[in-house]
């Protein structure tokens, strides 16, 4: 059974950090690509950032243009978790955020992210002062 549990969301004052952790069970987590999406509420969701394998041994990181600079995406496979550094947190970033994941690996970087097979139940970040 697939799981994907996100933690690390919050309150926060804009200019701060965060940092979402993902932890993934169910499918081989080398196998997989993985991303983050965000939706606030009335809204559709947005791509946030996704990691596609280049190579056997390395992955290239695709942001969309709101988070580059301020958003770090990584994976540590020794603990089968996604993570999501967020720092110079804006207002805007206000959303619930998603991690997910598709053994598909879909094209199109981060846009793509919120099409995944599996994603996770959510974390709710709010940037706000």
């Amino acid at each position: 059974q697939v799981q994907l549990v996100e933690s690390g969301g919050g309150l926060v004052q804009p200019g701060g950090s965060l940092r979402l952790s993902c932890i993934t069970s169910g499918f081989t987590f080398s196998d997989v690509c993985l991303g983050w999406f965000r939706q606030v509420p009335g809204k559709e969701r947005e791509g946030v950032a996704s990691l596609s394998r280049r190579g056997s041994s390395s992955y290239y990181a695709y942001y969309t243009a709101s988070v580059v600079g301020r958003f770090t995406i990584s994976r540590d496979d020794a603990m089968n978790t996604l993570i999501l550094q967020m720092n110079s947190l804006k207002p805007e970033d206000t959303a619930m955020y998603y991690c997910a994941a598709d053994p598909r690996c879909p094209s199109g970087g981060a846009s793509r992210v919120p099409t995944y097979n599996y994603r996770g139940q959510g974390t709710q970040v709010t940037v706000s002062s």
